[in-house]
């Protein structure tokens, strides 16, 4: 990744995949709420789910734009670096704990995506 646009476009890529996942987090944790499609329908009214929503609609076409930049292989590794920003979102709003071989797992992705990056 050579280009001020293609990092540009990874970046915001990444950016918009972890708020969509931190905003489907969010609507599903909502306390008092009902089981089955009760809990559906609650979660269909409540902001949370739509700004999940909102966020893939515009990840597919930062993901278009930047995979029409950088070969599918390189761009599919690079895409996966979310799943760092993904863990710890989770942390630090839903208090969710990390264990030692999950950081042993987000090293090792930030390692790849650094070996990809610098490739």
């Amino acid at each position: 990744m050579n280009s001020a646009v293609t990092v540009g476009f990874w970046a915001s890529n990444i950016l918009v995949d972890s708020a969509g996942q931190l905003a489907f987090k969010a609507a599903s944790v909502e306390p008092g709420t009902a089981e089955g499609m009760a809990r559906w329908r609650h979660m269909l009214r409540r902001p949370w789910i739509w700004v999940g929503v909102a966020c893939f609609v515009v990840e597919f076409v930062l993901w278009l734009a930047f995979l029409s930049l950088v070969p599918l292989s390189e761009g599919v590794l690079l895409g996966m670096f979310s799943i760092v920003t993904i863990m710890a979102g989770g942390r630090i709003w839903f208090h969710e704990h990390f264990t030692r071989l999950r950081l042993i797992g987000i090293l090792l992705i930030v390692l790849g995506v650094a070996i990809v990056g610098a490739a």
